[in-house]
């Protein structure tokens, strides 16, 4: 087929058409043959223009296969002018035609999609197993009875038929995991998690999922839900069911479904849960509040976004956290990598899967210039943007100028920012005050995990028009004609909107497994009621575990080395208050 393909462009670039098809015959053959009345001249064939002829077989030559099939002969040259015309108008028509079924048919082999979807929003999803919804999925999750080929039915997703699918996309992360992959061969044995039972409110996606099956390879017991009601990966959550995971979770869910999801989780008959592994504190939250008999039996919970830590510390400051907690935020395999390098590859891919906007000369500004603030301002400024910084902290602003940033207050550029970035982990960061003074076509999106960060309950007044264009892009009319353009309803943009490098998150996955296995296996007292922080050596061992990778060679210290430094020689190599 391809090469059928390339004959037809060839054919097409080697012949010049002409605005208006000529006559067939010279207008002295014409007359010849009127003055001519003989027998033989009768019998003379019509002789053409040979251009019409080249044409006509030119024409023949781009046919599709179906119309070569149905036309074998080529036209005979005793046609009529008449008959000849009408066979090169047919035979354009045809190819039209055909060309036209041929690109029709395309589409078709992909999963099918509701009639309803645009085709923006077929382009917007098209890089996840979430794009692709059919007409039955339309049904509410909560309104459909669904079980597995083994018959589980513990769990609520969008449509257990794409599990097969979903497989397909676990697979592909497994590869750019190595970590954990490893993990699962080293420690399958031993099952370390071995009775565990961890309840997760995480992202769902085939990153996460890898994790997930870690865990219980390793031997623990898992229900999950998700974090984020736009993040979720609906073939990846139907795979995971389908594997015997209990999983509550779906695309778009509405606030009430996603408490609904994490309650399922936590409120299972005879089901109490050891581990809490959280990305938020949304799922902390609820079994402190609702459940907190459950919440004092919990052996550690492991929390990795910035929001969730604040929610710790609260509750550590007031005394009311009974558990110990692994603070994996602040650990150096998180800040430095997932926090830094994954930002820096998706912010781009969220922005130009939404808005199909060019970067080169805009002006962006970055709110925040923690690791998060620095992936997308090294992205953005790659790319030609102008980017400015706001931030609170003296330190990050002093970083941000010295690698050529300008540091400014939001208020100061608010009127000629082409794109906002937030980037906090804060609340209220982009106010209704600064929306009013926005320009006309201002983007306005959220890096951080929580969309706190915009005030989206100053826009949800009557004198302003919310206008849904695609998937995850609403544009908020003003009185006055202005619009801006809001993504992901202010939540996290590269998980909503786009995918994340698999690798990056192979690096925090495997230390999420690491302070589970920790945190379980911890005899009593290690840790007490209190947030801790990795040791470096596991850090440490989470990084060499990823190195084979790119087939680096570390160098080793020797023995003279090791008592000049004052360390041991296998590491740990830095102290806990170095800053890489």
């Amino acid at each position: 087929m391809a090469e059928e393909k390339n004959q037809i462009g060839a054919s097409w670039e080697d012949l010049a058409l002409p605005d208006e098809y000529p006559e067939p015959c010279v207008d002295g053959d014409r007359a010849k043959l009127d003055e001519d009345e003989g027998e033989d001249s009768k019998e003379r064939p019509m002789e053409c223009i040979p251009m019409l002829l080249d044409m006509l077989r030119a024409a023949e030559s781009r046919w599709t296969p179906q119309s070569r099939d149905r036309e074998k002969a080529e036209p005979p040259e005793t046609e009529t002018k008449e008959s000849i015309t009408e066979a090169l108008k047919t035979n354009m028509q045809i190819q039209l035609n055909d060309q036209k079924q041929e690109f029709n048919k395309r589409p078709t082999k992909a999963v099918p999609r509701s009639l309803s979807r645009s085709i923006s929003q077929s382009s917007a999803d098209s890089f996840t197993s979430v794009g692709s919804e059919s007409s039955d999925e339309e049904l509410s999750p909560l309104d459909r009875l669904q079980s597995t080929s083994k018959g589980l039915s513990d769990f609520c997703i969008k449509n257990i038929k794409k599990a097969d699918f979903g497989r397909k996309e676990i697979e592909i992360a497994q590869q750019e995991m190595p970590a954990l992959m490893i993990l699962r061969k080293k420690a399958g044995g031993e099952k370390p998690l071995a009775g565990a039972k961890v309840v997760g409110c995480t992202h769902i996606t085939a990153q996460m999922a890898v994790l997930i099956e870690t865990l219980a390879a390793l031997g623990a017991q898992c229900r999950w839900a998700a974090c984020n009601i736009f993040s979720t990966q609906n073939a990846v959550a139907a795979a995971l069911a389908e594997g015997g995971i209990s999983v509550f979770a779906w695309k778009g869910e509405s606030e009430d479904d996603f408490w609904w999801c994490i309650d399922r989780c936590v409120a299972a008959d005879s089901w109490q849960p050891d581990l809490i592994l959280d990305d938020g504190g949304d799922l902390t939250h609820w079994i402190y509040k609702k459940y907190p008999n459950v919440f004092k039996k919990i052996r550690g919970i492991v929390e990795e976004s910035v929001t969730g830590i604040y929610r710790l510390y609260q509750l550590s400051k007031a005394n009311k956290l009974c558990v110990p907690a692994m603070n994996v935020n602040d650990s150096v395999t998180k800040q430095k990598f997932d926090n830094l390098y994954c930002c820096k590859e998706s912010i781009l891919d969220g922005l130009k899967r939404t808005t199909d906007i060019m970067f080169g000369g805009k002006q962006v500004v970055v709110c925040g210039y923690g690791e998060v603030g620095k992936g997308c301002c090294a992205a953005l400024k790659g790319l030609g943007a102008i980017i400015y910084v706001t931030e609170v902290d003296p330190i990050c602003a002093l970083q941000a100028c010295m690698n050529g940033l300008r540091v400014i207050t939001l208020t100061e550029i608010i009127r000629h920012a082409d794109i906002i970035i937030s980037c906090t982990g804060n609340k209220s960061v982009i106010t209704r005050e600064h929306f009013d003074r926005m320009k006309s076509g201002c983007i306005v999106c959220n890096m951080g995990h929580s969309n706190t960060e915009i005030d989206l309950a100053s826009l949800r007044t009557l004198e302003l028009k919310w206008q849904h264009v695609r998937p995850h892009v609403d544009h908020i009319l003003w009185p006055d004609g202005k619009r801006v353009v809001l993504l992901a309803e202010g939540r996290l943009l590269n998980l909503s909107c786009s995918t994340v490098p698999s690798f990056v998150l192979s690096v925090t996955a495997t230390t999420q497994a690491l302070a589970l296995i920790e945190l379980y296996n911890a005899p009593q007292g290690r840790y007490k009621q209190d947030i801790y922080l990795l040791p470096k050596k596991m850090d440490e061992y989470v990084a060499s575990l990823h190195l084979p990778m790119f087939d680096a060679h570390l160098t080793e210290l020797t023995d003279e080395q090791a008592v000049y430094l004052g360390i041991n020689r296998h590491g740990p190599f830095k102290p806990n208050y170095y800053r890489y």
